[in-house]
């Protein structure tokens, strides 16, 4: 996920700041502040003066919210058409996810030879129908997720699935539920089930109390959105683990980040939530017209030391750098040719709108702040 285009990278603009000893670093270099360099820095923002909106900040922050929305609804969008035409995934009377027709005829169709149907399509009033588990799932949370797992290993030993991670998540009508069975993370679009997941803005302070944003780019051999940019930390909410534990365990394992150190500067700061249609054609699947992706992230602020530098821990990134919020702003922007990955925009724009880098005033701010929520969230 991690890194921007060195091109642009802090060479559109050229920023007169203020900064301390400890933080003296060519801002304008044209090229990331890398963990590499042993200094963390800050610059005055020149987005952040739209805290005050000016006549001449209206048509720049017109954009910005442009390309917020862009940003929004890449991950956030589930086509009429195919939206009309969507069956309700249902166990125990409760509805836990959502498939296409053809989707749901797969995994009717798709139990180990010589075992017994796990999956079934049934008709229910109105001419409507759901998809379910048959008898054979058995009725306790253990028998369903090994009768479920063993269809979608099977459908990973046809290369329909894709990206297998050993990680069990928790399948339920929502957050707070009781489970119904366990689903491998890279099976859970196939049932569109409300995935969960933490995601962390790392912040750093200058001496002037400007912001800037750690950002690390993602490892090329990453099964989904290889070599992008992405948060300093963020990861899917497993089975068996809290939240906060989450954090902690992520911190550490993605940036090195110290336990005290989070303990002391992280902050939950809300979440947000989206639901898209991945087509088939994305996938490189012609099996399936699409899945259906549904998350919710929980959202934290990590304050961070001047001097703190992450860490490459799990192999899972290639770098970490300071980003100006300039910067970030400035990659959201349809064009921009080195993009962070799509969900993370999501957070980082929660967060640009609690902090105040954009104005209320402008047209579409509401729709940015509805849109930011416009999958499920419970």
């Amino acid at each position: 996920y991690r890194s921007a285009s060195r091109s642009r990278v802090m060479s559109s603009r050229r920023v007169k700041t203020s900064l301390s000893p400890s933080l003296a670093v060519f801002i304008n270099s044209g090229r990331h502040l890398s963990a590499h360099d042993g200094v963390s820095t800050r610059l005055k923002s020149t987005t952040s003066s739209c805290r005050s909106v000016t006549v001449a900040d209206l048509d720049k922050q017109k954009t910005i919210v442009q390309d917020m929305l862009y940003r929004i609804r890449e991950c956030n969008h589930v086509p009429e058409e195919v939206q009309k035409d969507l069956l309700d995934f249902v166990v125990e009377s409760k509805k836990v996810g959502k498939m296409t027709g053809k989707v749901a005829k797969l995994l009717c169709n798709s139990s180990p030879p010589g075992s017994d149907p796990v999956f079934e399509i049934i008709e229910i009033s109105g001419g409507n129908s759901i998809c379910s588990l048959t008898k054979a799932a058995g009725d306790t949370l253990e028998a369903r997720t090994d009768a479920v797992m063993s269809v979608m290993e099977n459908l990973r030993s046809k290369g329909i699935i894709e990206g297998w991670r050993d990680e069990l998540l928790p399948l339920s009508s929502g957050f707070y539920d009781e489970s119904v069975l366990l689903v491998e993370r890279a099976a859970a679009p196939f049932l569109g089930m409300q995935q969960y997941g933490v995601h962390i803005n790392g912040v750093v302070k200058t001496d002037s109390g400007e912001e800037m944003m750690w950002i690390a780019r993602r490892s090329k051999t990453k099964s989904k959105y290889p070599g992008m940019l992405d948060h300093i930390v963020a990861g899917g909410q497993p089975a068996g683990l809290g939240l906060f534990e989450n954090v902690l365990k992520e911190c550490a394992e993605e940036a090195g980040v110290p336990e005290d150190i989070t303990l002391k500067g992280i902050q939950a700061v809300g979440a947000v939530s989206y639901e898209v249609f991945e087509p088939s054609s994305s996938l490189g699947n012609d099996c399936i017209d699409g899945v259906i992706s549904r998350s919710l992230l929980f959202n934290y602020d990590l304050e961070l030391p001047q001097d703190f530098k992450p860490m490459v821990v799990d192999g899972e990134v290639e770098e970490f750098f300071l980003w100006t919020i300039d910067s970030i702003i400035e990659s959201m922007a349809e064009d921009y040719n080195d993009p962070i990955k799509p969900n993370c925009y999501l957070v980082i724009i929660d967060f640009l709108l609690r902090k105040g880098y954009l104005s209320p005033e402008i047209p579409g701010y509401l729709d940015v702040l509805r849109e930011l929520r416009g999958g499920y969230c419970g």
